[in-house]
């Protein structure tokens, strides 16, 4: 094992004595925030000192093996257990080096998720409708559950803006690789010619933040207008002004909520959109800081980003960055998303992998 890692997992032990401290203490203990981060930090350290532990007991056992070598009558059993040793060590290692990957703190939490027609016209907000069925069909085979927030309808239908939340462990984590732009190429409803047309929507995945982690927000610097709802909904969403559109006049950030009957749980529902999205800015600028830096292979999550074609006539999906091709377009567009999520997740690994040897090799020199 290089020595930067071991000096690294040589901590954790350290640390998880101080937390198996801290747990202990009183007013730890009666502080129920201090208390769950201390906790959810101990389930994190004590996985990592686990495999370590295990790493030093294999390797123990391997130079133990090699002493055996010497021995004509332990020979033979101390061979086959030094291949065995070292097969195992080296995937110890590696699962070791994962686990030291930065985790983000946002992965757990639920998501807005927002997706908007572009280009293409009444064929763009088409596929934003599609895009909204892929991504619930694929939360219920997750197990989560959905709440439409917002929507705007497109002419022919579809959607030409439409916000969605998922509830469930976990949904940030596997959707936040979907922000950009999708590209599809296909024969509209409406084109006579039998020509492909391409369009385009782009969606955006939020983590919903938590009280103790939502931006505070000064009334004063915001807009509130009621209006009646549109859609669905029956004869009472046409009589009330239950729709709320909140306005955050310093950044111009705006979101909206129609989809309960209560005017107060709208309002509610908006505000937690309005500080995910002023949230997600300021995340999105601190990224852009960060890629002109260094460009990563998922990119920043930026809507300008092209980051996936969806090509009709050939039953093919492409994601452009990490270069996967998919001819199972039809299973995808029904939900079946979880062999992208994975090669999207696979390869932000791979890059903070990387990082983390350029940072050793860093640290050495």
């Amino acid at each position: 094992m290089k020595p930067f890692l071991r000096q690294q997992l040589e901590r954790f032990p350290v640390r998880l004595q101080e937390l198996d401290f801290f747990l202990s203490q009183p007013e730890v203990v009666n502080n129920m925030e201090r208390f769950r981060e201390l906790t959810r930090e101990h389930a994190e350290v004590s996985e990592v000192a686990g495999r370590f532990q295990d790493f030093l007991q294999q390797e123990a056992n391997l130079a133990q093996a090699r002493e055996m070598l010497d021995d004509p009558e332990m020979a033979d059993m101390a061979k086959e257990e030094i291949a065995s040793l070292e097969t195992e060590l080296p995937a110890l290692e590696t699962e070791l080096q994962t686990l030291l990957l930065p985790r983000d703190p946002d992965d757990v939490r639920n998501v807005f998720l927002e997706i908007r027609a572009g280009t293409g016209g009444d064929e763009s907000a088409l596929f934003a409708g599609d895009l909204l069925r892929m991504y619930t069909r694929y939360a219920e085979r997750q197990g989560w559950r959905t709440e439409l927030v917002s929507e705007s309808e497109g002419e022919v239908g579809g959607f030409k803006e439409v916000v969605v939340r998922m509830v469930g462990e976990g949904a940030y984590g596997k959707l936040k690789f979907e922000s950009g732009g999708h590209r599809v190429q296909r024969v509209p409803a409406t084109e006579s010619q039998g020509r492909i047309h391409t369009s385009a929507c782009t969606v955006a995945a939020l983590p919903e933040p938590d009280e103790a982690q939502a931006v505070q927000i000064n009334p004063a610097d915001l807009r509130i207008d009621t209006y009646r709802a549109s859609g669905a909904g029956g004869q009472h969403v046409n009589k009330t002004d239950s729709a709320v559109r909140i306005t955050h006049i310093p950044t111009g950030i705006v979101a909206e909520c129609q989809d309960d009957r209560s005017q107060h749980r709208n309002k509610a529902k908006a505000m937690q959109v309005l500080a995910a999205r002023i949230r997600e800015k300021d995340r999105s600028e601190r990224a852009a800081k960060d890629a002109a830096m260094r460009k990563g292979l998922i990119g920043s999550g930026d809507r300008s980003d092209r980051i996936r074609t969806y090509n009709f006539p050939q039953g093919r999906m492409t994601d452009h960055r990490i270069n996967l091709t998919l001819y199972k377009l039809s299973f995808i567009m029904e939900g079946d998303l979880d062999e992208v999520v994975e090669a999207l997740l696979l390869a932000r690994r791979a890059e903070q992998l990387e990082e983390l040897e350029v940072g050793m090799g860093a640290a050495r020199s």
